[in-house]
């Protein structure tokens, strides 16, 4: 067991929306190509499961789950599935820029729910920084939404809903260690993800996502190691001090739209990338001011 660390616990978090700005960009390119987001979600959790359950018997680490923790762990798998076929399905029907505003509503959300699910008190400086970051992500996104499809908007926003569902459900999952809690979230990702897809026609076999495979690959890589790092940030952070880090997403995404799609940065997308980074520092000087005699919470490596 280790303590609970909010300084490494936004560290990771940055790290994942970091990973995770950067692969939706490829999930695009590869939708271009014909690879669908339904099934990519559906092989990338299989592959999860198999390199889970390969550094478990490597390393002798228990996937043993915490019982009371069993229904918020099914939530989560439910949550996950929602989020991964949602979002990447989306980009299929509207701009890498559109989906991006529009699921970056669930930070909005997380706050505007946490005085009921965790007792949060809505701090005229914690809505500040939410003030601030919104107004960064929409700058950086600028989309025009003008002759949209309304089935990626939709997606878009089925999956801020689930993101946000599923931030509260991790925050709350801090005695399953790590490996476990990935291992049986994906273990209930994939039947709901192989449902989803049938559902849609979009499963297809592995054979199918040769049309992109570096797209693919990144997509997947992205995907893996940006979970695992989410995963180690809600272990020590609350759902709203990680769902403002992860309003740098959009940013890195535009970003990498930018430099891999070339679309171009205007001054007011730069302006709108500096206010998110400003939101975030301001919202990790509060986290380091929280009164030092807090309980810290246990953590199950």
């Amino acid at each position: 067991m280790t303590r609970s660390s909010p300084a490494t616990g936004l560290l990771f978090a940055l790290g994942s929306a970091s990973l995770y700005g950067f692969n939706i960009v490829y999930a695009r390119i590869a939708s271009f190509a014909g690879a669908s987001g339904s099934a990519i979600v559906v092989y990338r959790v299989f592959l999860m499961l198999v390199l889970v359950g390969i550094v478990a018997a490597l390393a002798r680490r228990s996937l043993a789950m915490a019982r009371e923790e069993r229904g918020t762990l099914v939530l989560l798998g439910v949550a996950t599935a929602f989020v991964g076929i949602c979002y990447l399905s989306s980009v299929a029907f509207i701009p890498v820029t559109v989906a991006a505003v529009v699921f970056y509503t669930f930070p909005i959300l997380i706050v505007l729910a946490s005085p009921f699910v965790e007792g949060t008190r809505l701090t005229p400086a914690l809505l500040g920084v939410v003030a601030v970051a919104t107004l960064g992500v929409a700058l950086v996104v600028g989309p025009a939404f003008g002759d949209l499809d309304w089935r990626g908007l939709a997606l878009a926003f089925g999956a801020s809903v689930a993101t946000a569902i599923q931030f509260f459900a991790a925050a709350r999952c801090r005695r399953t260690g790590v490996m476990a809690k990935t291992f049986w979230i994906h273990l209930l990702v994939l039947p709901t993800a192989v449902l989803i897809s049938l559902a849609a026609g979009q499963l297809v076999p592995p054979s199918a996502l040769v049309v992109a495979p570096f797209a693919v690959a990144i997509t997947v890589g992205g995907y893996i190691f940006g979970f695992v790092l989410q995963f180690l940030a809600l272990g020590r952070i609350t759902a709203v001090a990680a769902g403002i880090v992860y309003c740098t997403e959009p940013v890195v995404a535009a970003i990498s739209s930018a430099l891999i799609l070339n679309e171009t940065l205007a001054p007011l997308q730069i302006t709108g990338g500096a206010l998110v980074l400003a939101a975030i520092l301001a919202n990790v000087l509060m986290e380091q001011r929280r009164p030092k005699d807090a309980p810290l919470v246990p953590i199950a490596d």
